[in-house]
């Protein structure tokens, strides 16, 4: 039967804690959470949610990622996965030295084809293969965009910094995702693109909500509604702003403000009815299906697991949904089973994410506590626990 080691985020707030010289009781009273919780969590008998350790970083003024332990780099050496994070640091480190002599790139839609599979393959969680070819496209679509000054080289390049962020992000190198979005916005002004670089500030908004700033989130969504606003009228302007208030409702759910929950989940749904399934727009995933998968999201940050175990049993998520969006519902699913008492549902549902998409699941942080939780709660630990515990590290 596995056991709670040392290693999780509960143990790293007691050592971030003492670091601080504060006492649980000094540390409660900087959280909108109570001092039963903190010490439940230090001691590993209640799983760290992501919104317990921003709220935790944020109070003791400390990255996130010191407190979930990434990246991974034990499991990345494991993948394969460890070597392929330089040559992506290389490639973005190109995008002011113009030409490259060296360089003899493919031609302008074979680059944009790229961009775009590099996009499909990360939305299909094929990580490493995305990972491996990103820096060759980077490279060739920085010096054919600084030698031809396209407007579709300038987006497509936007587009592979975007992946760069997104890999970034789900390895567990924020440093670099911060960088991607950087360069992200570079190439959107040379493409004079306003809803990519909405796009930007949405996913720039994102990161502060995973630091527990929301309103510097908030603040960054509503620059993207500035942004969105300069591009014409029609359905890319329209999925766009969609995916903005759904970001901002997961948002205002992590600061509890049920009330704008409401207001940015109504006026989404009201778009999503207009654009329909618009998952092909800016690979966002926009439609009636994504509004209904917030809904539910949002439920679980504010600690409604009922509501949400309710909701994401009437979700019907279509099978050609992208199945890194569909995976992070199941997960989400999984806690909201394990939060409701339902332990063996919530196994299945982890062990469903990882047969869907086992790199995105292994590094996924909601996942890794929700299988702590499970290893801490269960009577009797079946295999498939004992199993998918030993295959994340515990």
């Amino acid at each position: 039967m596995p056991t709670l080691d040392d290693n999780h985020p509960g143990a790293r707030v007691k050592e971030q804690r003492k670091l601080a010289h504060l006492t649980q009781r000094e540390l409660a009273n900087r959280l909108p959470y109570s001092y039963s919780l903190l010490n439940q969590v230090e001691c590993g008998a209640r799983p760290a949610t992501a919104a317990f350790v921003a709220a935790v970083a944020r109070a003791l003024r400390i990255d996130v990622t010191v407190l979930t332990g990434q990246p991974y780099l034990t499991e990345m050496r494991q993948d394969r996965l460890i070597t392929v994070v330089r040559p992506i640091r290389e490639a973005l480190d190109l995008y002011d030295l113009g030409v490259d002599p060296e360089l003899a790139p493919r031609p302008t839609q074979m680059l944009i084809s790229a961009a775009d599979e590099l996009c499909a393959d990360v939305r299909g969680t094929h990580l490493r293969k995305a990972a491996r070819a990103l820096p060759t496209v980077i490279a060739e679509l920085t010096s054919s965009a600084w030698a031809r000054r396209s407007t579709e080289l300038w987006q497509a390049l936007a587009s592979s910094y975007r992946t760069a962020h997104d890999i970034s992000v789900k390895l567990g190198y924020y440093d670099l995702a911060a960088v991607s979005l950087d360069r992200m916005g570079w190439a959107a002004d040379r493409a004079s693109d306003p809803c990519i670089a909405a796009v930007r500030q949405y996913m720039r908004a994102l990161v502060y909500f995973r630091e527990g700033e929301y309103t510097i989130g908030r603040r960054l969504a509503a620059a993207g509604h500035i942004a969105a606003g300069q591009a014409p009228l029609g359905r890319e302007r329209d999925a766009v702003v969609g995916q903005l208030h759904l970001g901002e409702s997961i948002i205002a759910a992590r600061a509890s403000d049920e009330h704008a929950v409401e207001q940015h989940l109504t006026e989404a749904s009201h778009i999503a009815g207009i654009t329909g399934e618009a998952t092909d727009v800016h690979w966002l995933s926009f439609g009636p299906t994504n509004v209904a998968m917030h809904s539910m999201s949002a439920e679980i940050e504010m600690r409604h697991y009922d509501e949400a175990l309710v909701q994401a049993r009437a979700l019907q998520i279509p099978a050609s949904f992208a199945t890194s969006r569909r995976t992070h519902s199941v997960i989400d699913r999984a806690r909201a089973e394990m939060e409701t008492g339902h332990f063996e549902a919530a196994l299945k549902h982890l062990l469903a994410a990882r047969r869907a998409a086992p790199e995105q699941t292994r590094y996924h942080p909601g996942a890794r506590e929700t299988i702590r939780g499970l290893v801490h709660t269960s009577r009797r630990t079946p295999d498939s626990l004992s199993h998918i515990a030993s295959w994340i590290g515990m």
